[in-house]
Order: structure tokens, then sequence, then C-alpha cells
């Protein structure tokens, strides 16, 4: 039989009813959302505007800012900036907050034993 404390239906396997119910699981959904959504958001708008500069303002975009490089350039690159920074503060939210409360929830739905 499985131990009281353990998210585990009778035969011993992860009860996902009681997971997907318990004060853990859903404190780990609303930190994941309250982050990604805000963010996802961010980039969306970002890469829009982008869009949106290319094709109703090519003026802009073709101003030179040294040599043959021009703004719409930089803003281009910029883009793979930007995703390599939400990436490696993804990774280090998901390191520092997401993965510990994942972890217990493992651990307690018997994942791990």
């Amino acid at each position: 039989m499985p131990e009281k404390d353990y998210l585990v239906d009778e035969s011993g396997e992860p009860d996902f009813a009681a997971i997907h119910a318990h004060p853990e699981f859903l404190a780990l959904r609303r930190r994941v959302l309250r982050f990604v959504f805000p963010l996802a958001a961010l980039v969306l708008c970002w890469y829009l505007t982008y869009v949106l500069l290319a094709a109703y303002a090519p003026d802009l975009m073709a101003t030179p800012v040294f040599g043959s490089v021009n703004a719409g350039l930089l803003l281009g690159l910029s883009q793979f900036a930007s995703t390599v920074l939400i990436m490696s503060r993804y990774a280090r939210f998901a390191r520092r907050k997401a993965d510990p409360m994942v972890a217990s929830l493992r651990e307690r739905a018997g994942v791990d034993r």
C-alpha cells in the first residue's frame, strides 16, 4: 500500500487527478504561466514590430548605421540576440524556481523512488 503522503493510487502508480488538484502543482503551474505568458507577449510584440517596420517603414529600415550595415539589419540581428537572452532567462527560471517544485512533485508521486 502506498504511503499516505504520496500522490499515488492503490497500485502504486502516480494518481494524476490527485497531482493535478494538489496545491503544489497548482502553484507550479501558476508560477510558470506568470513567467511564460508575459515573456511570450513581449517576444511576439517585438517580432511584430520588426515585421511592421520592415513592411511599412522601409526608409527607416534602410537607414545606414555604418558602412553597408543598416538599421533593418541590426534590428534583424537583435531578434537573434533577444532569443538567446530569453532562452537564458527561461533556463535560469526553470533551474531556480520550477525544477525544485517539479522534483518535489515527482517524489510525492513516487516517480523518483
